[in-house]
Order: structure tokens, then C-alpha cells, then sequence
């Protein structure tokens, strides 16, 4: 599995998908050692890393009601409708302890995909350890525009890293990976649309105008990468694992039902298809 990328894509919510997907793989012995995940993506990996099955499940439906973790209330007190205390200190240092010696441990290169906001570009963090000040590129990866603030790090400032690496297999390109493993959380025939709120958008970052030109031109970033996915795929150099069907389920959906289901679906449907995975794999 050295030469096996594992790609996350991000969704908000639609992220428990994912956390079923890699769950499966835990209960499979599939521990791919270059992963690099955006937003949600990326935090679902950390877990899967440091081989804490349903930890993401129980982090991400547990808490989901619990104003700290998501609230209006957090967005006009700190700018951010998701609580960054509650997601990186409460939850790892109290709630559900992260295993930092596993992660540290594993062996495994983790990159972490933000959006630098006055270039407009991906930046990737190699994340090895997560120290005092570990957490900031997840922080970063998770800024949502309009409902987080941007995030300072590294003398840099930054936000969702799904903007402009949506799903950041180039990072694996480039870097010579040969084989993909891509988690997806839009079903097959799904195709992004043109961004309905740009001029919020333009007045929201008008001091930062690269930023307002990958916002709005990440559909058709989305959609070039899922072209080349398919022919990647068709090539044999990619397996993607995606909803069997559309989930009905929004970026900040509050619904333990609706999460439950989804989380067991990405379960179901990397079940199917664990067998054809470890053939891809260890072709």
C-alpha cells in the first residue's frame, strides 16, 4: 500500500459518509500510508489514521446538537458557526481522546489541503504530530466561507481547503503516487453548480480578489476533476467509493436519523466493494 493514495474529499455533514467508508477500512486491516483529506475529509482522517473506529461517528452525531459544537450562536460570537474550542480541545483532550501516540506511530504521510486567501492556491500541510498549534490547519480546512473567519497560520491567512483542492488527488499526481483510493461524498452523476451567491461572496472578500476568482470557478474545478477521475479510473489507476445514491442531507445537517444513515451507508457501500478495493490495491 506505499504507492496508494487515500483522497477524502469534504461535504460538511456529508462527511459521515466517509467516516462509515473509512470504519470499513479499519475493519478490513486497509491502512494506506499517504492520505490527504480537505474540510471534513481531512478531520474524518485523522481518526482513521490513529485507528480509533467510530470515533468520528460518536464526534460528529454525538455532538451535533450541543450548541458548542455548531450554533448561530458561535457564529456571531466567534465567527465561526463551527465551535473551533469545542472540535479542538474540548472533544480530542475530554470527550473522545484522540490517540496521539497511535497517529504519531503509524507511519503514515498526512497532508492536510487549505485555501490560501490572497493567492487563491491549495498549500498542503505534511501534519505529523499534532502539538500546541497542530490543530491550525484543520482549523483552516474547515473555515467555511461566510460562516468561519479566516484563519492566520504561518504568517498566511486561510480558508475551506475544499475550495480550491475540492478533491485533492493532484496533490498524490504530483508528488508520484501511482494508485488512488478516492472517497467521494456526492453520488455518481453528480455535477457542481455555478455558485448562486457570489455577490455575497464579492462583498464578503472584496480585499482578497484571487479568493472571489477560485470560489466562483470552483464548479468547474469540481467538475474537471471528476472527468479526470473517470478516465483515471477507466485507466486503472483510481477506486472510488461513492454514495450508492444521493444523500439527502445538507452541509449542516442536525439530523441524528439522517446522519445515522448515512454514516451506515458509507459502511454498506465500502462493504460491497471492499473485496474489488483490496484487489486494486494490492494489484
Amino acid at each position: 500500500m506505499d504507492n496508494t493514495s487515500l483522497i477524502l474529499e469534504g461535504g460538511g455533514m456529508r462527511g459521515v459518509y466517509s467516516a462509515g467508508v473509512l470504519d470499513l477500512l479499519l475493519d478490513k486491516n486497509i491502512d494506506i500510508k499517504y492520505c490527504i483529506g480537505v474540510s471534513a475529509g481531512a478531520c474524518n482522517c485523522v481518526s482513521y489514521i490513529s485507528k480509533q473506529k467510530k470515533r468520528n461517528y460518536r464526534v460528529n452525531i454525538n455532538y451535533i446538537n450541543d450548541k458548542r459544537y455548531l450554533s448561530f450562536r458561535n457564529l456571531v460570537k466567534t465567527g465561526s458557526a463551527f465551535g473551533m474550542d469545542m472540535l479542538f480541545n474540548k472533544i480530542p483532550n475530554e470527550l473522545e481522546p484522540f490517540d496521539h501516540e497511535t497517529f504519531k506511530k503509524a507511519g503514515t504521510k498526512f497532508f492536510v489541503g487549505v485555501t490560501n486567501c490572497e493567492t487563491g492556491l491549495p498549500e498542503f500541510y505534511n501534519i505529523k504530530d499534532f502539538n500546541e498549534d497542530g490543530y491550525d490547519s484543520l482549523k483552516a480546512s474547515i473555515s467555511l466561507p461566510l460562516v468561519a473567519s479566516i484563519i492566520d497560520y504561518d504568517n498566511k491567512k486561510f480558508l475551506d481547503g475544499g475550495i480550491a483542492a475540492p478533491i485533492p488527488i493532484q496533490k498524490a499526481i504530483d508528488d508520484g503516487v501511482k494508485k488512488h483510493v478516492v472517497i467521494l461524498t456526492q453520488h455518481k452523476g453528480y455535477k457542481k453548480s455555478r455558485n448562486k451567491i457570489m455577490p455575497v461572496i464579492k462583498r464578503k472578500y472584496k480585499n482578497y480578489p484571487s479568493l472571489i476568482d477560485t470560489i466562483e470557478n470552483r464548479y468547474k474545478i469540481y467538475n474537471d476533476t471528476l472527468e479526470m477521475l473517470d478516465k483515471l479510473e477507466e485507466e486503472g489507476k483510481c477506486f472510488i467509493i461513492r454514495p450508492s445514491s444521493p444523500l439527502e442531507v445538507g452541509k449542516f445537517e442536525r439530523n441524528k436519523i439522517k446522519l445515522e444513515e448515512i454514516y451506515d451507508k458509507g459502511y454498506e457501500d465500502a462493504k460491497a466493494l471492499s473485496e474489488a478495493l483490496i484487489k486494486f490495491i494490492n494489484s
